[in-house]
């Protein structure tokens, strides 16, 4: 496996790493999901328009998204302490910026700096658990790293509608000082400074996968606001996407044709629990995205809810997910993980479907809190096998390269997530609805925040239901490339290791 400099040195304490990591990480994940809820103050406070304020969120995901194939790789050069702490700067130097920020403007400059240090930051959690864990101890880790996503989820929305309410919608910005302080200063003190790899910077590379990343991001994201047409000129949403198709394969096949160092090594693929991996984390994180929309609009539009209370549905998932965190990590570290991975989709996939099937206007609360409490369990048992299998067999100098292709594969999936349930829902309540007098959509106003008439609640109500079914179907594909998880190395005699002399070949 690790060559005998790459083995973990005694005098490093894993678990103190770790936890100083999740702080961090904890930090950016709630970030992505904490705006939302304060949109509607800052379009009021700053004077603008939904277009422009929808950037405050567009931009930050761009930024995040775009990079992460090359800062996952600068780990691997610089060290992933480093970077980790150079992003974790960034990022609370940013907030506090958008904090004092008084234009709209200058909250969207202020939002591409924190998605910046957020990609710094990262693919380095994940490196540095490869790298500081033994294979027999990682499933334990990936846990508590899936179940931070899971607690981020709920956290998140909540603690923005009290912080909007109490104080503002600055301070959702300037919670992160404080604790970006404190996580900058346990990082220095706890994680350990790992060996670097001298790799060379492929430049082709890096001007081509983030062109060709930037191009598809961009134009998936914001193919709803110029409704999948003409953008400005001669470029429209369409053009956008197919050119970064295109790049994106001009960089693949410059990446197998590199002599020197490539960007992405493609040798990587070779590790069929990797490619498998990079599958089923996409779906995953297409369907996690796509869910929250709908479920959000139902519980606000259709039940009256307040932000915060439709945030607090979501209180069995997180629970459940922490509390069979520390369980299904010594589980992952014993059992085959296409068995646990492949019971988690299962659970994901189904509970979509359930929600699809049951979700009415006068359905009661505890009847809707039983599929999210199984979304619970399919979060508990679904982020920790995914996440360490796709890095458990590679070599220890490719960590953060393949950090960063794991992370980039899951943010993407997250894009097409909030880009097609947007059109589904579009599409469902054009079907499911009448249009209003001067030929707006019904479920307009409900979509921007106003209330829904009670005539149109039913068709609200089917059309979110109904958009359930998307997220729950591209589960699927996961869960098939989940159960083609081969067992991993450290479980099985080298013999019974596909791909074990392709892995010598990538060491060597």
């Amino acid at each position: 496996m690790a060559t005998p400099q790459e083995t973990v040195r005694p005098e490093v304490r894993p678990w103190p790493a770790l936890w100083a990591l999740v702080l961090g990480f904890f930090m950016i994940l709630v970030d992505s999901t904490i705006v939302s809820v304060a949109t509607p103050a800052i379009l009021n406070d700053l004077g603008t328009d939904v277009g422009n304020v929808l950037w405050v969120t567009s931009a930050y995901l761009l930024a995040y998204a775009v990079p992460l194939l090359v800062t996952g790789r600068l780990g691997d050069r610089v060290g992933p302490k480093k970077v980790y702490l150079t992003g974790l700067a960034l990022f609370t130097l940013a907030s506090v910026w958008c904090g004092f920020t008084t234009t709209i403007g200058m909250l969207i400059v202020a939002r591409v700096f924190q998605g910046l240090g957020a990609s710094m930051m990262t693919p380095q959690t994940m490196a540095v658990i490869t790298r500081i864990f033994p294979p027999d101890q990682r499933g334990r880790a990936m846990s508590l790293w899936g179940a931070t996503a899971g607690v981020a989820t709920l956290v998140g929305p909540i603690l923005g509608g009290v912080l909007v309410d109490g104080l503002g919608w600055q301070w959702i910005f300037f919670v992160n000082a404080p604790v970006g302080v404190v996580g900058f200063v346990l990082a220095m003190r706890l994680v350990p400074n790992l060996e670097t790899h001298p790799h060379k910077f492929d430049l082709i590379g890096v001007a081509l996968s983030t062109a060709g990343l930037f191009c598809l991001v961009f134009g998936i994201q914001e193919g709803q606001k110029y409704d999948w047409g003409q953008i400005k000129g001669p470029i429209s949403v369409w053009s956008l996407i197919i050119t970064g198709l295109l790049l994106l394969v001009v960089f693949v096949v410059w990446q197998s044709r590199n002599r020197g160092e490539p960007l992405l090594p493609l040798g990587l693929f070779k590790d069929r629990n990797f490619s498998l991996a990079n599958i089923a984390i996409t779906t995953v994180g297409f369907a996690i995205t796509a869910m929250a929309f709908p479920l959000m609009l139902y519980a606000q539009s259709v039940r009256g809810l307040s932000p915060t209370q439709a945030a607090l549905l979501l209180v069995p998932m997180a629970v459940i997910s922490g509390a069979l965190a520390p369980f299904v990590g010594r589980l992952v570290d014993r059992t085959p993980p296409r068995f646990i991975a492949g019971f988690g989709l299962l659970c994901c996939s189904v509970a979509m479907f359930w929600l699809s099937q049951v979700m009415e206007p006068d359905l009661p609360i505890w009847e809707l809190l039983l599929p999210i409490a199984l979304l619970g369990v399919a979060n508990g048992f679904m982020w920790a096998p995914i996440g360490s299998t796709a890095t458990r067999n590679l070599p220890m100098h490719q960590a953060g390269a393949g950090a960063g292709v794991y992370n980039t594969t899951r943010q993407v999936g997250a894009v097409l997530g909030s880009a097609g349930i947007a059109v589904l829902i579009e599409s469902r309540l054009a079907h499911n609805l009448p249009a209003l007098p001067g030929g707006a959509p019904a479920g307009e106003g409900a979509v921007a925040g106003g209330k829904l008439p009670e005539a149109l609640v039913q068709g609200f109500s089917d059309s979110m239901a109904q958009s359930l079914i998307l997220p729950g179907a591209v589960l699927l594909i996961g869960l098939v490339a989940a159960l083609m998880f081969a067992k991993p190395a450290h479980m099985a005699r080298p013999a019974d290791v596909p791909g074990s002399n392709d892995l010598e070949g990538l060491r060597g």
